[in-house]
């Protein structure tokens, strides 16, 4: 097939390129920078100039393509316009499958129980948008595919990198969010990238969360991943306003307790994500 992919340049992209030109489609990507276009250029992509605001390059690229994926999102203060106005160019080109990108945070605290996708949404606040665009997406795209990761970790990259990691190498002391026995939702980089391609052959209007097996509480994120930035065991609590103002809204989705089955990818689509020990592999920064 040929794919047109926004994002392709970032964490999640990048792994998706190499998952897509491995099994032989052929891709296009949009590259915002000489510097995206030079990425997606060396994993084997051709690089579409323009950026999620460009509709007109959104939608013509689309066109040329046998289906589309949406990766690229922009937290800003317009992001859930643009999101949705990107998504209405690509995938207005006609019916070829459109997979969208949500996240498991749309499902809000699981409350101790292990959901699946026909689970009620009850999103932070601040991500209410991303369930109103999948409606919006769902509504009126002919083709729409869904693929809602959790929190995606890999290759020393991802949220938990940046946010717990990079801050702590400096400071020596991983944080986490009140009493951390919530679970984390997590999802192997490589795993969601195989899950996306995957995703191009769904039913219309399907969803899939994509997670791994292991449900670890963040107080147990926050051991291995004291380990893998130097200052192994220090770990310390913080308040949600504390994290609050060290992290940004996105602190509210690190104290919701989420459980989630990928059975229904694993049924529908025949993907499964690699066994794993994943907090020896974030101990590891594997």
């Amino acid at each position: 097939m040929k794919v047109f992919i926004t994002g392709g340049s970032g964490y999640l992209g990048r792994a998706t390129i190499r998952v897509l030109v491995a099994e032989g489609h052929d891709v296009l990507a949009l590259a915002r920078s000489e510097s995206a276009a030079r990425t997606v250029a060396e994993l084997g992509a051709t690089g579409v100039a323009g950026e999620l605001r460009d509709l007109d390059v959104l939608r013509a690229t689309a066109a040329q393509a046998d289906a589309s994926i949406q990766l690229a999102q922009e937290w800003s203060p317009d992001g859930a316009e643009l999101d949705r106005a990107a998504a209405g160019a690509m995938f207005g080109a006609g019916d070829q499958p459109y997979v969208h990108t949500g996240g498991t945070w749309m499902w809000g605290n699981t409350a101790g129980v292990v959901v699946d996708e026909d689970a009620p949404w009850a999103p932070p606040t601040w991500l209410a948008w991303l369930v109103e665009n999948h409606r919006y997406v769902r509504e009126h795209a002919a083709h729409p595919v869904f693929v809602l990761p959790g929190v995606v970790w890999g290759h020393r990259g991802g949220l938990l990198e940046s946010l717990f990691v990079t801050p702590a190498r400096a400071r020596g002391i991983v944080h986490y969010v009140g009493d951390g026995t919530g679970h984390c939702a997590l999802a192997h980089v490589d795993d969601i990238a195989r899950l996306y391609v995957a995703a191009l052959q769904a039913p219309a209007g399907h969803a899939y969360a994509g997670v791994g097996n292991e449900r670890p509480t963040y107080r147990e994120l926050a051991a291995a991943l004291s380990q893998a930035a130097g200052c192994p065991g220090r770990i310390e609590s913080v308040t949600l306003g504390q994290a609050r103002a060290e992290f940004g809204p996105v602190a509210d989705a690190f104290v919701l307790d989420q459980q989630l089955t990928s059975a229904r990818a694993q049924a529908e689509l025949g993907w499964t994500p690699a066994p794993r020990d994943v907090l020896a592999d974030l101990a590891a920064g594997r």
